[in-house]
This record gives C-alpha cells, structure tokens and sequence, in this order.
C-alpha cells in the first residue's frame, strides 16, 4: 500500500476508489453480485469486523507520527503558555499570587473548560468530513463551532465582569477576591482567540496536519514569556504589574488566531473551507448535542480535580501544598495520554469517513495499547523517584478520545460523572476526614474514580459495532446533503484548487 493511502496531508481520498472487500464496510462492486460457474453455492460465513496484524502496525506507526507533534510540542507548550501568568505574577506578593490562582482557577472552570468541552464536539464531525466526499463540512462545522462558543460566552463574560462580589460571599479575603476578578476582567480578552485557537487546531488536525499548530505556538511561546517580563517586571514605561499577566495571555491568545488565519488562508488547500454564508448560524443543534456532552465529560473531570483540591486547603498548609505538587506532576504528565487520544481520535475519524470500519477499530486497539504503554512508564518513573518527587495515579483519558471520535461523549459524561461524584470524590472525602487518611485519602479516592473509568471505557470501546460507526457517520452526512443539496456539486468544483 503506498502511503497516500496512509496519510492525507491537504487532498482528502476519493472515496470511490477505496472499493477493496478488506477494508470497507457496505461499499462494494456491482460486479460481485454477478454469480458464475465458478460461484460457490454457499457463501462463506461473514467475518467480523477486526483488525489484522498488518492493520495494527500500520495504526501503530501512524499513532506514533501523528501524537509526536502534538505531544512534544503543541499540547504541552499550550498547557505552559497558560500558567506562565502564575509564576510571574508569584513574586510579586503572596496576595497577588493567591488572588491570581484562585482567577486562574475560576476562568478554568467557568470558560476555559466550557470551550475545551464544546470543541472536544468537532472529534467527532470533521475528521470523517474529511475523508468523505464533501470535505467542504470541516469549514462548515468550524464556523458554527465558533459561533456556539461565542453564544456559551456570554454568561461566562458576565459573570468575570462580577465575580468580586461572589468571591466575597464565599469568604474570601477582600484584596484576594478584588485581585482575582482584576485578573478575570483582563482574562476576557483572550476568551474568543482561545475558542478560535481550539477549533483552528482541530480544523488542521482533521486534514492531518499536526505540525502545523505546534509550529505556531512554538513561535509564540517566547513571545509570550517576554511579554509576561515586560509587562509585570518590565521598565516603568512599559510595566503594568499585576494586571500585565493576564494582559501578556491573552495578547498571545490572539496573536496564536491571527497566525492560525494567515496559514490557513495562505499555506492550506482551500479544499476543507466553506464560504462564510447564513448556513453557520443553522445545523447547530448536533454541536449542542455533542457540546454538552463534551462539557460533561471533560469539564466534569476538571470540577472534580478543583473540588478536591479545595478539600486539601481544609487539611492545612503542608498537605495544600502537597497537593499542588501533585496536581501540577499529574497536569504535566496528562499531556502525553491526552494526545494519544487526540491522535488516535482524528485517525478513527478519517477512517469511519473513508468506510473502513476494520482498520478504525485496528487504531482503537492500538491506542488502547499504548495507553498502557504510557501509564506504565510514567508510574514507573515516580516509582523509581518518589523520595523527590511525589507519586500520582496516571490519568487515561484514551477511551474518552476514542468515545469522542464515535459521538458518544454523552456516555464518557456519565462516565466521569458517576464514576468521581457517585464513587470517587464521596470515597476521597470520607476517607480523608473520617478516617483520618489526609491527602492520601483524597487521591485514593481519585484513584477508585480512575481507574472505573479506564476498566468501563475500555469494555465500551471493545465492544463497539464499527459496521454501525461507519453508518452513523455516513447519516450525518447524508444530512447535510438533504440541507443543502446544492452545496456539495458547487464547493468541490470551486474551492478544490
């Protein structure tokens, strides 16, 4: 097989031409319906959909070169671009640094998470796009993700604009909850340029082209760390102090959107673009639908973490600050299963769109595998280094990237949800303070919640008909056709440049 077939990097396949038995699912010649004299009187007994060895290497190679970028680069820079704020605004006072955790913290749970959780919807809906016949609904769906997160904004803005008040009710110190709505006021500013950066990430990703916002946030990342100098440490021309933090953040934000457009209007194929038209205000209700389901499963998981962590201050300085180390061990090491999901969901994607049901549940498999691969690792380096740094459980997010390719984030939200609020935060906080267990109590409880989640996503994903995947995608699409017979005949004739 030569390796067009493997990766497309700016012309999506054409369908028609992957015609072959092995691969698809209901796509067959008209030919093979013809009996002969050498037609066997009983046909053979079907076979089920699973994967081949040569299938599992090829998924393996193509997980690993597609999660690299993302990996070393773009998700774990991205993660740093945002708490750089932090450290800088850390020597300032202990006041200023209490005041921007607690907005950070706020604009995770309240913004940053909502959109993270609304665009998580697109996993689902532009990979496929891409390797279907209209290429042309990545745009499409992107536009209208970008104005559902603009619409999800709106009470996010509003309640930043107020949140003094709020923090107040819940007993915080007054100059603490007045720097923390400062930084949320100025954290406005980037809100748009970061819902943009997470649907212009994933429309390249969907085209398999991962390189691409790494190589952006590559450029920005220093920029972005002079600006936090300059504008909290910087000459007194140019210093702002506390509110140059958040200021430097969200100039990066949207420096990152304007990068973004100016590749992909100069550097990209027009082949997956949608002209800018009425149609992105209509067809919103499946994004709704996958959106909410996303914040359930991402936003929820995120709650949990705050929640607990709130849990620890209860237990004094020593085991909050405990706690910190541990959460910022276990973020850093969340970048590596977390882009294997992403990689892994983008390449199911492709090959649900493309009909090739087989080879999809060959990369979930091999994705599954190497979040195994990874845990093991990363436990067995905190193992090995637990007398200077502090052992964590190894999050896996893996089935949830291969729920989120199939469009079921609904079932990863009940997931989450029963398996930290029903189970694992309940288990944390009684053994913590019942039981007199302290921090160790909480993470055991985290763990439970962990690791019921890996056990049920796992069964979920293994048990997946890949037949139907492939029919649920090619709905979708037939959809969208039914709502704009036109578009489909006119885009590829005019936009394939």
């Amino acid at each position: 097989m030569d390796s067009a077939s493997i990766r497309y990097e700016q012309t999506p396949p054409d369908v028609s031409r992957h015609t072959s038995h092995e691969d698809n699912i209901g796509v067959h010649s008209t030919n093979s319906n013809i009996p002969a004299e050498t037609t066997p009187l009983l046909r053979p007994a079907s076979r089920a959909v699973g994967p081949s060895e040569n299938d599992e290497n090829e998924g393996l190679i193509q997980i690993i070169k597609e999660e690299m970028p993302i990996l070393g680069r773009s998700q774990l820079l991205e993660y740093i671009l945002r708490v750089a704020s932090i450290v800088f605004i850390g020597h300032l006072s202990t006041n200023a640094l209490a005041g921007a955790s607690l907005g950070f913290m706020t604009a995770s749970v309240t913004g940053t998470s909502i959109i993270q959780g609304l665009t998580s919807a697109l996993d689902t809906l532009l990979p496929s796009a891409w390797t279907s016949s209209k290429p042309h609904q990545i745009g499409l769906w992107s536009q209208r993700m970008f104005v559902l997160c603009m619409a999800f904004s709106v009470p996010t803005f509003i309640l930043w604009f107020n949140a003094e008040p709020i923090f107040l009710a819940l007993r915080q110190e007054p100059e603490v909850a007045h720097l923390a709505s400062v930084y949320l006021r100025w954290s406005t500013l980037g809100l748009p340029a970061f819902a943009f950066n997470n649907i212009s990430r994933r429309y390249f990703q969907s085209q398999n082209l991962f390189s691409a916002p790494a190589h952006i946030i590559i450029g920005v990342s220093p920029i972005n760390i002079l600006l936090n100098y300059l504008l909290v440490w910087g000459p007194e021309p140019i210093r702002l102090g506390y509110i140059g933090a958040p200021l430097a953040t969200s100039i990066s934000f949207n420096l990152i959107s304007v990068l973004s457009l100016i590749y992909g209007f100069y550097f990209v194929s027009r082949t997956a673009w949608h002209p800018l038209t009425m149609k992105m205000f209509s067809g919103l209700g499946i994004l709704v639908k996958l959106g909410l389901s996303g914040i359930g499963q991402l936003a929820a998981d995120y709650w949990a973490w705050e929640g607990l962590a709130f849990a620890a201050s209860l237990l004094g300085p020593v085991a909050l600050a405990s706690q910190s180390i541990l959460v910022s061990s276990e973020t850093t090491t969340y970048q590596a299963p977390y882009s294997l999901s992403v990689a892994t969901a983008v390449r199911i994607g492709n090959l649900l769109g493309e009909r090739k049901a087989r080879r999809a549940c060959a990369a979930a498999i091999t994705g599954m595998i190497w979040s195994l691969i990874i845990a093991a690792f990363t436990s067995t380096t905190f193992m090995v280094f637990r007398n200077t740094w502090a052992y964590i459980f190894n999050d896996d997010p893996m089935t949830g990237g291969i729920l989120r390719a199939q469009g079921r984030q609904f079932i990863g939200a009940i997931l989450i949800s029963t398996a930290f609020y029903v189970i694992g935060v309940p288990t944390g906080l009684i053994l913590a303070f019942k039981y007199k267990m302290g921090l160790f109590g909480i993470w055991t409880g985290l763990t439970i919640a962990l690791v019921l989640c890996a056990i049920a996503g796992a069964w979920l994903s293994l048990r997946t008909d890949w037949e139907r995947e492939v029919e649920k995608v090619q709905e979708r699409l037939a959809v969208e056709k039914e709502r704009d017979p036109k578009s489909g005949a006119s885009l590829e004739e005019g936009e394939r440049e």
